[in-house]
């Protein structure tokens, strides 16, 4: 996964990389091939490059890492926490506010990490029999055929672009819901301004491809629709807290190919993730899948985070109000079977951040998630 530029890393001093080090950790990043493939053998050529991958802690770092946690893992009294959760919202929109699309950048090294969302990604079954969503180009072709175009029941596009009669987040009743005729469905949840959504817009060319985006912040989700690579033909956003159970999403259960969960898992509550997967698992196609990437325990923005910003352990709020939690493997992967789902891939990427300007290195833990419905 390409890392970020250490010359964009700041610090703010209490822990939050919002602006400069980023919500995403991973937003100016530079274009470079799938990590694993520069290793620092010499320690003196360290500033030989800005990012070395793979880099193996010591144990006397590993020591370190632990008990600056412990020393900053007091958290702050209940009714304070209360008060982060009951307006996460705020705080997301007020982010987006201040900053709207003037900082973040494109995440192309997803093509490259996740091939799933890349053109020509599908394989199709050898059998022309089931739901055309399940069904190769050709099929979905032969039914357009047959139906003059779209789906009889679907209004707007062959793609199934929702009407101006239907533009929340709730599937209509007789299983009409934007991209309902589309073949391949991909959904990320939390697209913040859309860095991860255009780009696969822009170089996904598949014309049975649709793409559903969605926020917590309906003043992100304003910014992805004001954008002009927006296409309704190809593109639903709309507003959703992923943590709220009885919120509703605009596909019906088995009709998503991948779901795309890119730092936004680590902004929930610790209590409200289980219940979040769950209901994301079920909206996948069986042979669907999941892919996240997230914080990895001791990273560099853990480390950072001084006393007073502990909510519980390993979950921060960083100086804005928003809010970060720091997994492990074994917690990711414990969460996704449970919701039923099996492991393609789970590993940490651990990285090795240069600013040579400064003379400066920074430790960065990823942890990048791969699970599919059977």
């Amino acid at each position: 996964m390409a890392a970020p530029c250490a010359a964009c890393v700041a610090e703010d001093g209490d822990g939050s990389e919002i602006l400069q080090n980023s919500v995403e950790a991973s937003e100016n990043e530079c274009k470079r091939p799938q990590f694993g493939t520069r290793f620092l053998k010499d320690p003196r050529q360290v500033f030989q490059h800005n990012a070395w991958d793979n880099v193996e802690w010591t144990e006397e770092q590993e020591v370190a890492a632990r008990k600056k946690v412990l020393e900053n893992s007091q958290p702050l009294p209940l009714e304070k926490q209360e008060e982060f959760d009951s307006r996460a919202n705020e705080y997301w929109n007020d982010f987006y506010k201040i900053h709207e699309n003037r900082f973040f950048k494109d995440r192309h090294w997803l093509f490259t990490e996740f091939p799933e969302l890349a053109p020509n990604c599908r394989q199709y079954p050898s059998s022309q029999t089931g739901d055309a969503a399940e069904q190769g180009p050709n099929y979905v072709q032969h039914l357009s055929s047959q139906t003059g175009g779209a789906d009889k029941g679907t209004r707007g596009t062959s793609s199934g672009v929702a009407t101006p009669a239907q533009t929340d987040a709730s599937p209509v009743a007789n299983g009409d819901f934007p991209g309902s005729s589309s073949s391949y469905r991909i959904l990320e949840v939390g697209c913040g301004v859309g860095n991860t959504v255009f780009p696969i817009l822009k170089t996904n060319n598949d014309p049975g491809l649709f793409v559903y985006c969605c926020d917590f912040s309906s003043t992100a989700v304003d910014l992805v629709k004001s954008n002009a690579e927006y296409d309704p033909a190809r593109c639903f956003a709309f507003v959703h807290d992923m943590s709220e159970e009885t919120a509703p999403f605009p596909v019906p259960p088995g009709s998503l190919d991948v779901i795309v969960l890119i730092f936004v898992l680590s902004a929930l509550h610790p209590d409200k993730m289980q219940a979040s997967i769950r209901r994301l698992a079920e909206l996948l196609k069986p042979g669907g899948v999941l892919l996240l990437r997230d914080y990895g325990r001791y990273d560099m923005a853990q480390l950072r985070f001084k006393k007073g910003r502990c909510l519980s352990e390993n979950f921060y709020v960083r100086g804005d109000g928003t809010r970060v939690f720091f997994f492990t493997q074994d917690e990711l992967h414990d969460m996704f079977t449970l919701a039923g789902l099996e492991k393609v891939q789970n590993l940490v990427d651990r990285r090795l951040q240069v600013n040579r300007g400064k003379q400066l290195t920074m430790y960065r833990v990823w942890i990048q998630c791969k699970y599919r419905k059977a």
